[in-house]
């Protein structure tokens, strides 16, 4: 049987496509939604599962930044071949994205035991959710939000890139929570911040979701709930990516941050009393 049924993937890729790109922490509820169900989190075919789902969602911004994608890809095509184009900002932009990955990947390579292991545990989601809490009301108002997302620089990728690694080691941090209040300390106003995370995370979730595709089938998750799950998460995703660019050109991260604080509180309770277990 498969260690995942239907109807429990269309749940997961709801909560997936809901919270891949907001500043929640996808992998924390997918956790604690998980735990909920009584799937084993630490599960290789459940891990598996989980990023490859995230293949949905990547593809929502793919669709949704089409033009822009094209846009970028044309200008970096351009610039191998013609050295006049390499001044250009979108052949700058698309070598930053291939450089402010790599961290990342290094670093996820190896410490994908320790990630698996003892970093999975729904303890270490719960703090992640509530610390990170903090850094991103401090990023909001430390950052002073005047700089565009021409005004990117090679610095700013690398290091909004490079925080993508609290999210893959503290579970809950969230992938989108680091980026974007990392852009905010560096002064970028919230939509370039939000913007710059989306490109970031196709690269590296995208890559993700591949190498985890033969433990998401091969361990025991069936290719028709794997299908599902990704479907749902890319039609839920791409939803959630309009809302939040018009949301944050108008709110600041106040409204994430108290939703982080009470979920993280609540998931402590609930390790407390039992009721899940880590």
């Amino acid at each position: 049987m498969s260690a995942i049924s239907l109807g429990q993937a269309v749940v997961l890729g709801v909560v997936e496509g809901v919270t891949e790109f907001l500043p929640v922490s996808s992998t924390g509820h997918l956790k604690i939604t998980e735990g909920l169900m009584g799937i084993p989190v630490d599960d290789t075919s459940v891990v598996g599962f989980t990023a490859v789902i995230q293949v949905g969602a990547i593809a929502a911004v793919l669709l949704y930044f089409f033009k822009d994608i094209v846009r970028i890809v044309s200008a970096w095509g351009r610039g191998l071949r013609n050295r006049e184009e390499r001044y250009h900002h979108d052949y700058k932009f698309a070598w930053w994205v291939i450089y402010a990955t790599i961290p990342i990947v290094v670093v996820g390579l190896a410490a994908k035991r320790l990630v698996e292991g003892p970093l999975g545990s729904l303890w270490v989601v719960a703090v992640s959710l509530i610390v990170g809490s903090g850094v991103m009301w401090a990023a909001d108002q430390m950052g002073r939000h005047k700089r565009g997302e021409d005004d990117t620089t090679l610095k700013d990728a690398m290091l909004v890139g490079s925080s993508q690694i609290l999210a893959l080691l503290f579970p809950g941090f969230s992938r989108s929570g680091a980026t974007m209040s990392t852009a905010l300390v560096l002064d970028l106003d919230r939509v370039a911040a939000t913007r710059l995370s989306f490109f970031l995370g196709i690269p590296a979730l995208t890559g993700a979701g591949l190498y985890e595709l033969k433990d998401a089938v091969g361990a025991g998750v069936g290719a028709v709930p794997l299908a599902v799950g990704t479907a749902v998460s890319f039609v839920v995703a791409y939803a959630s990516i309009a809302w939040l660019l018009k949301f944050v050109a108008r709110h600041s991260f106040n409204a994430f941050v108290i939703y982080r604080i009470v979920i993280g509180i609540a998931l402590l309770g609930l390790l407390t009393t039992g009721v899940l277990t880590a």
